[in-house]
């Protein structure tokens, strides 16, 4: 197996900060406690992350007021803030909620269409890169559609977050006879791109077997983070829209059995770590 270190060097997109949360959310928000600087330092180190960053990620978190710190004699304990516990939880409830089965689509399409002039570019980004992170496609400037009506309430607040609700109307209908609905799902997202990333995660955690204690907590903590990543590229589409095949339908369940198969003996070495700095 690419040890963690060589993955990193070789471009693996990740951050201290990202990692750190993604170490918080799965070993820490389900317990009680504190841990000891070194353990989250440790772990760090393990998935490619210096000490220096990893000391400036927990500064940072901190100072966001998502972590409280207690020091033991020349030692330091974290202990998430109830804001932390909330934006974690949050964070897990997406990433899990996720990876469940969608119901049976109903054929309603929540559409929105939204002026922004080409001069305020800078407003029109972020519009696009919220309703994009909220699973929104656009087959046609200005138009933004969505397969349900449940889009209704986030896509309400980000326009009106942003000043546009005097430039926006919503509505919800049915395909109808003019046109093919898979070229309009087509042109609103690119999912050949998606795809591909499906491919990549099956791939990478499809051969990969770690042997040992610390192994397995870094394949499960690398599981987890970039699984976290799907939820913010995948519109999550009824199953009749997307291509034969979906590689989305793989990934999940690789996930789901990767993280029962790893989850209780990467728990059980986080929190050897931890007690041994203890």
């Amino acid at each position: 197996m690419l040890s963690a270190r060589r993955e990193a060097a070789a471009g693996t997109r990740t951050s201290a900060r990202s990692l750190l949360l993604t170490l918080l959310g799965e070993f820490v928000l389900s317990q009680p406690g504190a841990v000891w600087t070194q353990t989250i330092v440790g772990a760090l180190d393990q998935l490619g992350v210096e000490e220096k960053a990893a000391r400036q990620a927990l500064a940072r978190t901190a100072a966001d007021g998502w972590l409280t710190s207690e020091r033991v004699g020349r030692s330091v304990r974290w202990s998430l803030t109830e804001s932390g516990r909330q934006l974690l939880s949050a964070g897990a409830e997406r990433i899990y909620a996720f990876a469940e089965r969608r119901p049976d689509w109903d054929g309603t399409w929540f559409i929105v269409n939204v002026s922004v002039p080409e001069a305020l570019r800078g407003l029109r980004h972020r519009l696009r890169t919220r309703l994009s992170w909220a699973g929104f496609g656009s087959p046609e400037p200005g138009m933004w559609i969505a397969p349900s009506a449940a889009h209704e309430a986030e896509a309400r607040a980000i326009i009106e977050e942003l000043g546009l609700g005097g430039q926006a109307m919503s509505f919800t209908a049915r395909f109808a006879g003019i046109g093919r609905e898979r070229a309009m799902v087509e042109r609103a997202w690119n999912l050949a791109a998606v795809a591909a990333r499906y491919e990549e995660f099956i791939a990478t955690f499809g051969r990969l077997r770690p042997s040992g204690p610390d192994e397995v907590l870094q394949a499960q903590a690398r599981l987890v983070h970039e699984w976290r990543r799907f939820p913010f590229l995948d519109p999550q589409l009824p199953p009749r829209l997307l291509p034969p095949h979906w590689s989305g339908t793989r990934a999940r369940r690789l996930f789901e059995t990767r993280h029962a198969e790893w989850d209780q003996p990467a728990r059980q070495r986080w929190n050897e770590l931890d007690a041994g700095n203890g």
